[in-house]
This record gives structure tokens, C-alpha cells and sequence, in this order.
């Protein structure tokens, strides 16, 4: 037999561009904006742990039942969470993955967000509502990294990173490390972050 080399345990990305997005882009953009000017807890919030701009992150956890833009996203990520899940092989006994929370995230130029995991959820991801020009990316972290013990240097990066645009969903197992690294855009990078658990 002929030598070969075989891939194992791949880590998977799920990406999808919604089609017809720019409408409701528009409606979540605005809805982002409010809450960004209204959510004083929020901003307390981001003023306190250095966060750069806004998040609804640790504030308000109920967005799909406050706006109707949210809503109609929460239905979006339910769709695709169930054919991610299908795409991993999950045995859910009966379950789907649900959108239990999600926030809004307004990063401005010179903001980042640094490397971190979703804990208490399965799957997580980010939706784009705007991604200007010079948008910071996201960046996943090799999961094996912290297992190579004395393994030699490696000529590639144990990082990737994807450079969305407005309308791409992406979604990942929660415990996939990523960070988003220094905006460089003029405006602002408005997205909407989310956590699923089995429902």
C-alpha cells in the first residue's frame, strides 16, 4: 500500500452568508447604535474591564424578546445551529441546539477583543451587521496547542484567522479559542455574538 497521511479530528468552522441580509443589517444596525447610547449599564461595564466601545455582554440577556430585528436573527442562528449540529454528529436524543443568549458587540477603530472560550454553551458564534474596510478579523487558536509539549517550532501559525463581511454567520464548539485583534477600520465593526445549548 501506498504511504499516505490521514487527517484526524478535524476542527470544524461553520460560515454562512444570509441571503437578503442588507435589510436586516440595517434594522440590527440601528437597534445596535440605541443600545449602545441607552444601556448605562453597559457602558459602566465596558469602562470598568477596558473593553474598547460597547457590549451588551454583560447588561441585557434578552434582546430577541426586546426587538424584533433580534428575533428574526435568533431564528437565523437556530436554522444554522441545527445543520452545524448535524455536520458534527451529535447524538441530542431528541435536543437542537437554542440560542440561549446573545449581545450586541460595537467595536471601534483601535478596539480588540482578546483571546477567550464561551463557557456553559456548545456552540457559539458572531453575526456581522457591518464590516468596513480594515475590520479586524477573527482569529481561532489551534486547539492542540496547549498538548504539543516539546514538539519542534511549526513553519505554519497555530492561528487562522477569517475576515467576515456583513451577512456572514459564523459558528464554532464553544470551547474554541479565539480573539478578535485591533480594528483598523474608520468605522465601526458592529456584530452580534451568541451562545446555543441544547434545548
Amino acid at each position: 500500500m501506498k504511504n499516505h497521511i490521514e487527517r484526524l479530528f478535524p476542527t470544524q468552522i461553520y460560515r454562512a452568508e444570509i441571503p437578503g441580509a442588507a435589510a436586516l443589517n440595517l434594522e440590527l444596525e440601528d437597534a445596535s447604535m440605541a443600545l449602545s447610547q441607552r444601556d448605562a449599564k453597559g457602558r459602566r461595564w465596558c469602562e470598568k474591564h477596558g473593553y474598547a466601545g460597547y457590549t451588551s455582554y454583560a447588561s441585557i440577556n434578552d434582546l430577541a424578546r426586546r426587538s424584533k430585528p433580534f428575533a428574526r436573527l435568533e431564528k437565523i442562528i437556530h436554522a444554522h445551529a441545527g445543520q452545524f449540529a448535524k455536520s458534527l454528529q451529535w447524538e441530542l436524543r431528541g435536543g437542537k441546539p437554542l440560542c440561549d443568549s446573545l449581545w450586541v458587540n460595537v467595536l471601534p477603530q483601535g478596539g480588540s477583543h482578546t483571546s477567550h472560550i464561551h463557557t456553559n454553551a456548545v456552540l457559539s458564534g458572531t453575526y456581522y451587521v457591518t464590516a468596513p474596510q480594515g475590520a479586524s478579523p477573527i482569529v481561532f487558536e489551534d486547539p492542540r496547542h496547549g498538548l504539543m509539549m516539546a514538539a519542534p517550532p511549526r513553519k505554519t501559525s497555530v492561528y487562522e484567522s477569517r475576515s467576515p463581511k456583513a451577512g456572514t454567520l459564523m459558528l464554532w464548539e464553544s470551547w474554541l479559542r479565539h480573539e478578535v485583534p485591533m480594528n483598523r477600520a474608520k468605522e465601526d465593526r458592529i456584530s452580534i455574538s451568541f451562545n446555543c445549548v441544547i434545548g
